[in-house]
């Protein structure tokens, strides 16, 4: 039987990462061992060969466009193999929402591309590195899986739902109300619902985002008790600005003096997405709104906007 061959793609990350002192894992430097040394020691599925690449080595809160740009290019060059079974990158927990949801966005891959990661340093007494990085090179290598999905504390997890929802727990992540898509257990894949639809890519939006220099300019502000407009016209006086996405309250509530700073930015041509800064229950689409709203959380509609605006 020939072999499948697994790409694993090293980003950095706590997953990554190195405690000063292994007794006291809190306090770590991210994105310190490279994923070659990751893999060592971590079963392969039965079958499966695995080849890694070192594609950057950073603290994920730093993740920036170079890095995605460079992200990119080697899931495409790999995924274009067809040897390849899936791919597996080690990243950061605190913006692996972002890139997943950007590389199913940009991809829409037919195989796996699964992120995993780690709330724990590679050299604490409880790493939890290894785990998740076997559950994920499982994933990977799963008949009939396909799209970008992430794999933590057992989950797997859809790119356009999974979100960190804790700052410190093993199980940081959560679907939300669209739930996970299974589960690792026991070495074994078990799945409750579909893998993500390979809905078809724009490859001109792609060619697009991989020759930009800079995005266009998105913020997020958030609509809270006393909100002002100050924020709005401070951002739009500065020039430049393309896009703002509002965290509403509620279900995508936004305070009156803050309504009036986005409507006064929108006349102006800025765009203007509304969401809510909850985490679950989501804002429907309302075309007829004032403030047209998005059901995406804040981040990801912010990196939605970006496309939008680069396709324009």
């Amino acid at each position: 039987m020939q072999q499948k061959t697994l790409i694993v793609l090293g980003v950095g990350g706590t997953i990554a990462g190195l405690a000063s002192d292994a007794g006291r894992p809190q306090r770590y430097v991210a994105g310190q061992l490279p994923v070659r040394q990751l893999l060592a020691g971590v079963p392969l599925p039965p079958g499966c060969s695995v080849q890694a690449e070192q594609v950057a080595q950073i603290d994920s809160k730093d993740m920036d466009l170079a890095v995605w740009q460079a992200l990119l290019r080697r899931c495409r060059h790999w995924l274009a193999q067809p040897q390849v079974r899936g791919l597996v990158v080690t990243h950061g927990t605190d913006t692996l929402e972002e890139t997943a949801w950007l590389l199913q966005a940009l991809l829409a891959p037919q195989r796996p591309v699964v992120l995993t990661c780690a709330m724990r340093p590679a050299n604490a007494p409880d790493a939890d590195g290894p785990g998740n990085l076997r559950d994920a090179l499982l994933v990977a290598a799963t008949e009939g899986a396909r799209g970008v999905v992430a794999v933590c504390a057992g989950r797997i997890l859809a790119a356009a739902d999974v979100q960190k929802v804790h700052s410190w727990r093993l199980d940081a992540f959560d679907a939300g109300d669209a739930g996970d898509i299974g589960q690792v257990r026991a070495g074994q894949v078990r799945c409750g619902r579909a893998w993500p639809e390979p809905v078809a890519a724009d490859s001109a939006v792609l060619e697009r985002f991989l020759a930009a220099s800079e995005l266009p300019w998105v913020e997020i502000v958030f609509s809270h008790a006393a909100a002002g407009a100050a924020g709005v016209e401070a951002l739009r006086a500065h020039g430049g600005l393309r896009g703002l996405v509002v965290a509403g309250t509620g279900g995508g509530t936004v305070h009156h003096a803050l309504h009036a700073a986005l409507q006064r930015a929108r006349q102006q041509g800025v765009r203007v997405w509304r969401t809510t800064r909850c985490v679950h229950g989501g804002v429907p689409p309302d075309p007829a709104a004032e403030l047209p709203a998005v059901d995406l959380p804040p981040a990801k509609a912010r990196l939605a906007l970006m496309l939008e605006l680069l396709a324009a």
